[in-house]
Formats: structure tokens, C-alpha cells, sequence
């Protein structure tokens, strides 16, 4: 069930034996050409995804590949954005990334001419477009040239991703967006998942200590079960043991029916190889639909049981009723009573 979001630093051999064994999915950079062939051969079943950024591109790269559609050098004048005083755009935050003008059909045009040529023969299965934007994340301090509102932003985007998608469709390649807060636009995850599939990457939670509120949190659960395949990211510490990755890998679960895949990381920590035992568990078929008491649900299955607690006060504590002869990941028996801590969540199988 595991999603291996891998970005970071150059990928070494240990890291591609463990990925093979653990994880449904791995995103990787679009240069990590012979790790994407070891792990399709070794995993024909494994979806290896590319990055590729769409609304950026990045000045340090030496190439000839690119994490971006559209390289620096290759990037004319008209496809920056700019400033009214003309300036260039750098992200906040992010130095060396340069805002690119995504309404400009030109810019659109060669993203996708260039990303379609690269993916065509390659060994990766498609694209996990990054930065499929909703707000104003970089610093880009509105009204610019050509872009009064972030709705310019959001349309351009937009485009690309339907002009994209469809075109890497048509050469038998997926397009995975990271389709940012798609809860406030009612239909937008489906309509960009449409074309393989969406990435969650700040789902249940901004950072390991602001998660959200239950009601924000039940408005994201539907992307556990869209179109394609779902990737989710809940956010952690770092430490594989912090309790936000099980209380994700529970939602996981009783939403998607363990049908997408998972991971949950620090902040840009796409480096290393996160892991918890549960998630090789296959709980097998739902027994029934996600079941609730206010915000608190939980879900059977044939071999194992998951359950969450999404109330934001720490008074809400809430008692549950597991099935007989459930054990936790070190096998010890678990219920039938227990009682879920806010924002905590378990996953359990049959012993």
C-alpha cells in the first residue's frame, strides 16, 4: 500500500531492494531512469511516476533532463511571469525556482510537447505533475503582468493538466496531479484526477502538529477513493513511529479500501524510505460501508479493521467496538473495546 515519494538526494541500490519489496508506487526524478527500469522489471506491478513541475522551472538544473516541463535555458522571455516592473518571478522559499506564465498557450503547448517526447519510450509510467496550484503558495503578491487573480493561475493550470493528460493517455502513459486543496472547488479532484489519478500531499493535515478540523478533514476523504489511483501523504516529523502515520494509514483504509497508495514523510523529506509494518497488511474486502458516530468512523474487513477518531478537541475522546480476534502491528491482541484519542486512528488485522 505503500507510496515511495522520492525526489531527494541520488537513490542508492539499498533503498531500490527495500522500495521493490515494500511499495505500490514510487515517484522519482525524471533523470532516475535506470531505477525506474530495476523497478518495473523487478515489479511489474509497481506504478513509477515521474516528477515534472507545472507551474515552475528551475535554474540550477545542468540537464539534459529536467524536473520541469519546460527548461530554463529553453524558456522564452514571454514564458516567465513577471512583475509589473518586469522582473522575474523566484518562488519564496525556493530559490532557483521561477514562476512560469501558465496562461500562455505557448508555454502549455511546449510543456507537453516536450514531456510526451521524453515519456513515450521511457520505462517510467507516467507523470506526477507537481504544483497544480489553488492559492498563492510562493510569494507571487498579486496583481502581476497578464495575471490579476489566482484564478488566472488556477484556469492555465488547469488547462495543461486536461491538454496533458490526454496526450500522455493517448501514448499509453498516466498523469498523476498534486491537485492542491481540492476540497474548497467542488469536482476538481475527479475532473484532474481523470487521467490516472491525484496526489494528496498535505492530506488530513498541513503539518504534524496543525491537522485539520474534523469537518475539513471528512471534506478530503472522498479523494481515497477517485479516479485512478490516489496517492495520500499525511504529515510527520520524520520519525516513521509518529502517531500521524497511523492515524492516515486509518483513513487510508476506511475511504479507500486500501485501493490507492500511501506515505507519510516530513516537510519535503523525500530522501529516505518510510515505513511501517502495517503497511504490507492487506486487509482484504470491506465488509461493510465506512461506518460513523459524529466524526469518529471505522470499517471491517475480511482480515482486519480500521478506525479513526477526526475530533479536533482533546476532550473528545471515543470509545469503539472492534471485532473479535484483531492484533496490532507487534501481534498483541487489541479489543474488543478500545478507546481512540482525537485525530488517532489504528489499523489491525486478524490474528
Amino acid at each position: 500500500m505503500g507510496a515511495w515519494i522520492r525526489y531527494g538526494w541520488p537513490i542508492s541500490p539499498e533503498q531500490i531492494d527495500f522500495a521493490a519489496e515494500h511499495y505500490r508506487v514510487a515517484i522519482l526524478q525524471p533523470w532516475e531512469l535506470d531505477a525506474a527500469a530495476e523497478l518495473k522489471q523487478r515489479r511489474p506491478d509497481m506504478t513509477v511516476l515521474c516528477y515534472k513541475c507545472l507551474s515552475s522551472t528551475r535554474s540550477y538544473e545542468p540537464g539534459p533532463i529536467y524536473s520541469s516541463g519546460v527548461s530554463y535555458p529553453e524558456a522564452q522571455d514571454a514564458w516567465f511571469a513577471q512583475r509589473l516592473n518586469g522582473e522575474r518571478i523566484q518562488w519564496a522559499r525556493y530559490e532557483g525556482h521561477w514562476q512560469m506564465a501558465v496562461w500562455s498557450p505557448g508555454y502549455r503547448h511546449r510543456w507537453v510537447q516536450n514531456v510526451v517526447a521524453e515519456l513515450t519510450d521511457s520505462p517510467f509510467d507516467g507523470v506526477m505533475a507537481d504544483n497544480d496550484v489553488f492559492d498563492d503558495y510562493y510569494g507571487l503578491d498579486l496583481p502581476i503582468q497578464d495575471a490579476q487573480t489566482m484564478g488566472d493561475f488556477r484556469d492555465g493550470v488547469g488547462q495543461l493538466v486536461h491538454t496533458a493528460g490526454k496526450a500522455l493517455n493517448d501514448v499509453g502513459k498516466i498523469l498523476v496531479p498534486n491537485i492542491a486543496e481540492s476540497r474548497r472547488q467542488p469536482g476538481r479532484w475527479n475532473s484532474h484526477a481523470a487521467y490516472g489519478g491525484g496526489f494528496e500531499e498535505v492530506w488530513l493535515g498541513f503539518s504534524p502538529v496543525d491537522l485539520f478540523d474534523p469537518e475539513t478533514t471528512e471534506a478530503q476523504l472522498p479523494q481515497a477513493d477517485g479516479p485512478g489511483i490516489s496517492i495520500l501523504r499525511v504529515p510527520t516529523d520524520g520519525n516513521d513511529d509518529h502517531p500521524n502515520f497511523e492515524y492516515g494509514l486509518a483513513a487510508f483504509w476506511i475511504f479507500g479500501a486500501g485501493r490507492g497508495a500511501y506515505s507519510a514523510t516530513a516537510h519535503d523529506d523525500y530522501s529516505r524510505t518510510q515505513y511501517v509494518a502495517q503497511l504490507d497488511w492487506d486487509l482484504g474486502e470491506p465488509v461493510h460501508e465506512p461506518m460513523r458516530r459524529g466524526h469518529t468512523w471505522w470499517r471491517e474487513f475480511t482480515h482486519g479493521w480500521a478506525g479513526g477518531n477526526f475530533n479536533s478537541d482533546r476532550r473528545r475522546r471515543r470509545r469503539v467496538r472492534a471485532p473479535h480476534g484483531m492484533v496490532d502491528a507487534q501481534g498483541q491482541p487489541v479489543g474488543p473495546r478500545l478507546v481512540l484519542q482525537p485525530r488517532r486512528g489504528v489499523v489491525l488485522r486478524r490474528g
